[in-house]
């Protein structure tokens, strides 16, 4: 088992792929924590878990509250022994598919201050148990739009903003054994669903637009195909393990060959 024994919080660990990722970190032998805002989904990912043999546990908290997550980092680490993989997946609030000159400055920077937010909140909170233990891996997740990508709205400089600092970050707790890296990942097709394209653009939520949405997709990869949820989340677990040792500041490109790293 990749993770046998390690305590494992993913923020957002209700959603698609964030439940397909805990799942895999609990099938690794990992002790799951997952956190988010909607009880419902993350009882449901709780239930699948222990009734596969695994432990986990739900806590409702929102990622932006500082409070709320030191006090439950520090509840993990106490209670378990410490916090050895932190990841998270909060959604930002992207508005997508809209030209930048016709974009509210709003909907431009709510996933830049919102995503950076939250990935500083969390990130800190685990980096804060684990340099004292001398061990523990910091997961983060983006779509790697920082390469810039037309009609993405803010999700490019908010992918920029969280690239920069998960490298400072691994800069600053690499001395103390900790390792800080992330994932690119754009547009999972379980992810991707009429209601999911609703939240970054309503004109584009219908059928025939998802299923442009996937084919367009697949065509830009250079495998011709896109990475499914369960590829993403083996190398999530993959990373967080002690085998990816010796990464660290850097981003793993997952996205198929959107674009070349």
């Amino acid at each position: 088992m990749l993770l046998k024994d390690k305590n494992a919080v993913v923020y957002g660990g209700g959603g698609s792929l964030g439940s397909v990722i805990a799942r895999t970190f609990a099938r690794e032998g990992a002790r799951v924590f997952v956190a988010g805002r909607t009880a419902r989904t993350l009882e449901r990912v709780v239930e699948d878990i222990t009734a596969a043999g695994g432990h986990a546990e739900a806590a409702v908290l929102d990622a932006l509250d500082e409070r709320a997550v030191e006090a439950h980092a520090r509840s993990v680490a106490e209670r378990h022994g410490g916090l050895d993989v932190s990841l998270n997946l909060v959604p930002r609030g992207d508005v997508q598919g809209t030209p930048l000159i016709e974009m509210s400055v709003e909907d431009f920077v709510r996933p830049v201050v919102t995503g950076l937010t939250a990935g500083f909140i969390t990130a800190r909170a685990a980096a804060r148990h684990m340099t004292g233990r001398g061990c523990g891996v910091i997961l983060a997740l983006d779509s790697g739009s920082a390469h810039v990508s037309p009609l993405m709205g803010g999700t490019c400089p908010a992918d920029a903003a969280l690239d920069t600092f998960i490298r400072a970050l691994a800069g600053e707790v690499g001395p103390s054994g900790v390792r800080a890296l992330g994932m690119w990942v754009a547009g999972v097709p379980e992810s991707l669903t009429v209601d999911k394209l609703a939240e970054v653009n309503p004109a584009m939520a219908n059928e025939e637009t998802l299923k442009g949405v996937l084919e367009s997709l697949a065509a830009l990869r250079m495998l011709r195909r896109s990475p499914g949820v369960a590829e993403i989340a083996e190398t999530a677990a993959f990373l967080a393990s002690d085998r990816a040792g010796g990464l660290t500041g850097t981003f793993v490109n997952v996205t198929g060959g959107m674009f070349t790293s």
